[in-house]
């Protein structure tokens, strides 16, 4: 399929988050803020039909509801799906999540919930832990990164652990530690994803125009390159077409600041 070369950086991470979703089945695709819920929606319409998807409501949807205003459009409902049916999938295992954390370390703990100092007086507080201790220790994961740096993927261990990872210190003995299911996590960088030794976090993929050294550099501990390390795809015509059909407001060209070009200009 043709590649395009006009399309914007949200647009390639869009197609990238989608790829997350590849081979799931029929399970509850949750893509969490608007690059990861086009994400979703554009695996479901493209190389996984059979992902079950909602309106973000009481319903599942027979295909992604567009994003913003929706003008004459009227979803195209197929069931019910109320908060404990939702919660039956996620007990069940039976769903795969992207969500955007505050912090990310080498472990792939996540933190949602505060940053500095201490967790009674932080610096700052973000949203809490929400679901994702429950969600990180029932159902697949992934992460959507749109600012990647020492500040999200930090040195040491998060200040809050807000969502388990593969952190050996965190399980003492005869604690199970082999629920945690992390796939992949897509930046404005590159997209990386925990198949290293003992789940060490390897760049996969750069996207076009950067460096592995960019990357490692806004990054606060080591990576491994995956040793078929390659380029992020760019989006196809098709793709394309689909992304700006589910989002006719553009609301994706205020992920990324100024909206820049999926190709970076040589430096």
């Amino acid at each position: 399929m043709t590649q395009a070369t006009d399309c914007t950086l949200a647009e390639l991470m869009i197609v990238a988050c989608s790829e997350a979703w590849r081979g799931d089945g029929e399970i509850l695709a949750s893509g969490i803020t608007t690059v990861p819920r086009l994400g979703a929606s554009l695996a479901k319409l493209t190389h996984s039909p059979e992902l079950l998807m909602t309106d973000s409501e009481t319903f599942l949807v027979s295909e992604p509801v567009p994003l913003g205003p929706r003008g004459d459009y009227v979803a195209k409902f197929e069931g019910y799906m109320s908060f404990d049916r939702v919660f039956e999938c996620v007990w069940g295992g039976k769903r795969h999540a992207m969500i955007g954390p505050t912090q990310i370390d080498r472990f792939g703990q996540s933190n949602l919930s505060c940053i500095g100092g201490d967790y009674a007086k932080p610096k700052s507080a973000v949203l809490g832990v929400r679901g994702l201790p429950g969600n990180n220790i029932n159902h697949a994961n992934s992460y959507f990164v749109p600012n990647h740096g020492p500040r999200v993927f930090v040195a040491n261990e998060v200040d809050m652990v807000s969502g388990p990872g593969y952190n050996p210190a965190r399980f003492g003995p005869g604690m199970k530690n082999d629920f945690i299911d992390l796939r992949v996590i897509v930046t404005d960088l590159c997209v990386l994803d925990f198949k290293g030794p003992e789940h060490a976090i390897r760049v996969k993929s750069l996207h076009p125009g950067v460096s592995f050294e960019q990357v490692q550099a806004a990054t606060g501990f080591p990576l491994l390159k995956a040793d078929d390390m390659g380029e992020t795809p760019m989006p196809t015509a098709a793709q394309l077409e689909i992304i700006r059909r589910l989002d006719p407001h553009n609301m994706r060209g205020m992920v990324i600041k100024n909206n820049p070009p999926a190709i970076r200009p040589a430096a």
